[in-house]
């Protein structure tokens, strides 16, 4: 072989490694992520591992809770039985605990590793903040009607499996698109976009793949790409990226006190369905401004009427309880969950257990990190038994 060929593989080499080398890295951390030595430290160090947009800025007015002194309850009633909350807290890998009520600060605390300053991944939770976005989009006029077929909005989805559905049921998960989210299969829609996000490669693209499989608006099964195609409708109606827009209209009016970031893709599309990344601090003010129905020291910020639709469960298929109409036991509302039995509070939830939860009738207000790498084998047990002891806390608040 000779010099000059060895040298043209060398820098074929090279060009190669550049070029594919980040996306090997990403997929090995990606294989990795969930694993119980590294899980808590991957979850608040996102940016280490994925691609990231540029920082969402610090509210120029920070706000910071009034604090009230409170001991958390010493334990929770669950599956027949009185349990040690404590014990419960740890079971569940909590990273971070805030309670706040009527706007007090009433307890806050940190474990494996986090601090207020960590920037921990909310995963599902960033649907919630997305909602309230399409609900001040709506506001504003910029979106004529959540009856309108999302196609009038992004023609390129017609020939998809959201041609001609509504906005609201892609809201209320109910599109009747073909999706597996089991995180425990490696070959479920929800692992093959972990995957894609690994490669950085198109949302928008990704998206697109997926198929019909029922009537929309008649079935409620949770489809995460439905709230991607919601940060697609932003960015076209706002002419903005989803983060400038969210630091606009939310960021900076509540008096968020940290910067935040997104997990972006190769184009730098946000990840509208799970990629927020931000301080627990910041999450428990998102549930305030909803336990306040959007009000923030006497402006609208998110609608009212929008952020009671939010955890309504207005047809059949959305009410909480085993029924044929849903594959999830909890109801659902516009990118809220509801657990039910009473449904009067309501939830924003994250895979591996994280949570902005509300109980509007006594104005609290509790966000939790977590990083169980238990998940994927307890997840409705740990749903259920988040609520019971979320249920718990507020109880005990006089």
């Amino acid at each position: 072989m000779t010099k000059t060929v060895l040298i043209c593989i060398s820098i074929l080499l090279v060009i190669l490694a550049a070029f594919y080398g980040p996306k090997v890295t990403r997929l090995y951390k990606l294989a990795n992520l969930y694993n119980e030595d590294k899980i808590a430290s991957n979850f608040i160090n996102i940016d280490k591992i994925f691609q990231v947009s540029e920082p969402i800025p610090s509210s120029n007015n920070p706000h910071s809770f009034p604090r009230r002194d409170f001991d958390l309850p010493a334990t929770y009633y669950f599956e027949g039985q009185e349990r040690n909350l404590e014990e419960g807290l740890s079971h569940f890998k909590t990273d971070g605990l805030m309670v706040l009520h009527n706007g007090n600060l009433l307890y806050e605390n940190y474990w494996n590793g986090n601090s207020p300053t960590s920037q921990h991944i909310a995963f599902s939770v960033t649907k919630s903040f997305v909602s309230a976005l399409v609900g001040i989009a709506h506001q504003d006029g910029l979106i004529d009607s959540i009856e309108d077929p999302i196609t009038k909005y992004l023609p390129d989805f017609n020939g998809t499996g959201y041609e001609g559905v509504r906005i609201k049921d892609i809201l209320q998960m109910s599109s009747g698109v073909k999706w597996n989210e089991d995180y425990a299969d490696p070959n479920s829609d929800i692992n093959r976009f972990g995957r894609t996000i690994a490669k950085g490669s198109s949302f928008r693209g990704f998206a697109k793949t997926l198929e019909r499989d029922k009537e929309p608006g008649t079935f409620h099964h949770y489809v995460s790409i439905d709230t991607q195609i919601l940060g697609f409708l932003l960015a076209e109606v706002t002419g903005m990226s989803l983060k400038d827009y969210l630091y606009e209209k939310l960021w900076n009016k509540i008096g968020m006190e940290d910067e935040a970031y997104f997990i972006v893709d190769n184009d730098g599309v946000e990840m509208a369905l799970g990629g927020l990344n931000a301080t627990l601090r910041d999450y428990a003010k998102f549930g305030l401004l909803y336990a306040n129905r959007g009000q923030w020291n006497g402006e609208n910020i998110v609608p009212s009427s929008w952020v009671d639709a939010s955890h309504q469960t207005d047809a059949p298929h959305l009410i909480p309880g085993e029924h044929d109409f849903s594959s999830s036991p909890w109801g659902y509302g516009l990118q809220w969950w509801v657990p039910g039995f009473p449904d009067t509070d309501y939830t924003a939830s994250g895979v591996y257990n994280q949570y902005i939860y509300i109980d509007p009738l006594k104005n609290v207000v509790v966000a939790k990190t977590s990083s169980n790498h238990r998940f994927t084998a307890e997840k409705e047990y740990s749903k259920a038994a988040h609520v019971a002891m979320f249920r718990a806390i507020a109880k005990s608040i006089d």
